[in-house]
C-alpha cells in the first residue's frame, strides 16, 4: 500500500428538509386545520479515528464528501427523518487543519475518537408552526437551512515511541530492518527512503514502535527535501536516535547539521531525549572508533560513554542499544501514567 501522509478534502453537511404545507382532512371534521410537519435535520460530517489504518491513501481517489439532506416534513404532523451522517475514517495521529493549514480543527490520537467537522442544517418548520388566532389556515412554511461546507487538510503524524534521524545514507533503514521485521528499501545511495517506515521492536515481552524518516539535509526545516513533512512524523516520539555515519570525515559537521534542523523546525524536537548512535563501526579500527567517539562527544557536549558505537549490518552493539531505548521509553510511559493519575485525582 502506498504511503500518503497529507490530503485536501471538501466537506459538506446535509441541508435540512423543508417543512410541509398540509391540512387535516377527515370525515366529519369540517375545519381540521394545518398539520404540516417540520423537515428533518441534515446529516453531519464526522471524522473518526480507527485502528488498522496507517496511511491517507483512500483520500487520494476521493476528495469530495457530502452528507445526506434531511427528509421533508409530511402531513399529520409528521417530522421528516434526519439525513444520514457521513463518517471519514482516519488513522491514529491524523490532524485536521483548516484550508490555510494553520488552524488545528482536530487532533485524532485515540481509537474511537470522533469529531464533527460540519454540522447538518436544521429542518424548516411546517405550516402547523405558523397557526395563530388570526391565521388559522396558514400556507407558510420554511425551507431547510443549508448545511456547512469547507475545505480541510488531513495531515498524518505517525505515532511511534522512538524515531530515527540523521543525514541520508546513515544506516537508519538498515537499523530498522534488523531491530524489527520491517522491510524498508535499502541501498548504498542517499535518499533510498522516500517515505516514513514503521517497525515493531521486541525485547522479551515488551514492544515499542520505531519510526524511520528519510534523511535530513540542510534547509529541511524550510521544506528542502520535503523536510517539514518528514519531521512532523517524529513530533510524538518519546526518544530520538541520532544516527551518524562513522565513516564520515567530519563527524561534528554531520551532528550539527541535523541538530540545527531539529532546532529550527521547532515543536520541541531539540528538547527530546536523544541517543547518539555511531553506525558503520565495522568499517573502522578500534582506535579510529575511539577517536570518532571523542570528537562526537565534544560536539554534542556529552560523555563518551553515552555514545553507542554499533554496526547495523554486522549486528554489533544492538542489544545494548535496545536495552537503553526500552529503559527510556518505559520511563516515559511511567511519567505519562503518573500525570494521568494526577489529572484524574484533581479533576472536579
Amino acid at each position: 500500500m502506498k504511503f500518503l501522509d497529507q490530503a485536501k478534502v471538501y466537506l459538506r453537511s446535509g441541508d435540512g428538509g423543508a417543512g410541509a404545507v398540509s391540512f387535516r382532512r377527515e370525515k366529519y371534521i369540517e375545519f381540521g386545520g394545518p398539520d404540516g410537519g417540520d423537515g428533518g435535520r441534515g446529516g453531519d460530517v464526522i471524522v473518526e479515528c480507527v485502528d488498522g489504518l496507517n496511511t491517507l491513501i483512500d483520500f487520494r481517489y476521493q476528495q469530495h464528501f457530502k452528507a445526506k439532506t434531511g427528509n421533508h416534513g409530511m402531513g399529520q404532523n409528521r417530522t421528516g427523518g434526519y439525513g444520514k451522517s457521513l463518517t471519514l475514517k482516519v488513522p491514529c495521529g491524523t490532524q485536521v487543519l483548516g484550508e490555510d493549514k494553520e488552524i488545528l480543527l482536530a487532533d485524532m490520537t485515540e481509537v474511537g475518537q470522533k469529531v464533527v467537522l460540519a454540522h447538518g442544517g436544521d429542518g424548516g418548520r411546517g405550516n402547523a408552526r405558523f397557526k395563530s388566532s388570526t391565521n388559522q389556515a396558514p400556507r407558510k412554511f420554511e425551507p431547510g437551512w443549508p448545511g456547512e461546507e469547507r475545505w480541510v487538510w488531513l495531515r498524518l503524524k505517525l505515532i511511534a515511541d522512538a524515531g530515527l534521524v540523521g543525514l541520508p545514507n546513515a544506516g537508519k533503514s538498515t537499523l530498522l530492518s534488523v531491530l524489527s521485521r520491517a522491510n524498508p528499501k535499502i541501498a548504498d545511495y542517499p535518499f533510498t527512503t522516500i517515505h516514513p517506515n514503521l517497525g515493531v521492536v521486541s525485547l522479551g515481552h515488551e514492544t515499542l514502535v520505531l519510526a524511520d524518516i528519510p534523511g535530513l539535509i540542510e534547509g529541511a526545516h524550510e521544506g528542502v527535501g520535503l523536510g517539514t513533512r518528514f519531521l512532523g512524523h517524529i513530533e510524538r516520539c518519546g526518544v530520538l536516535l541520532h544516527m551518524i555515519d562513522a565513516t564520515d570525515e567530519d563527524i561534528s559537521c554531520s551532528y550539527l547539521t541535523v541538530r540545527e534542523e531539529l532546532k529550527a523546525y521547532g515543536a520541541n524536537l531539540q528538547d527530546k531525549t536523544m541517543l547518539m548512535v555511531l553506525n558503520k563501526c565495522d568499517a573502522l579500527q578500534e582506535d579510529d572508533i575511539a577517536a570518532k567517539k571523542i570528537e562526537l562527544a565534544e560536539a554534542a557536549n556529552i560523555g563518551v560513554d553515552e555514545i553507542h558505537a554499533i554496526s547495523a549490518v554486522a549486528r554489533h552493539g544492538l542489544t545494548e542499544l535496545s536495552v537503553r531505548i526500552f529503559a527510556i521509553i518505559n520511563q516515559e510511559r511511567e511519567n505519562q501514567r503518573a500525570e494521568l493519575s494526577e489529572d484524574i485525582a484533581y479533576s472536579p
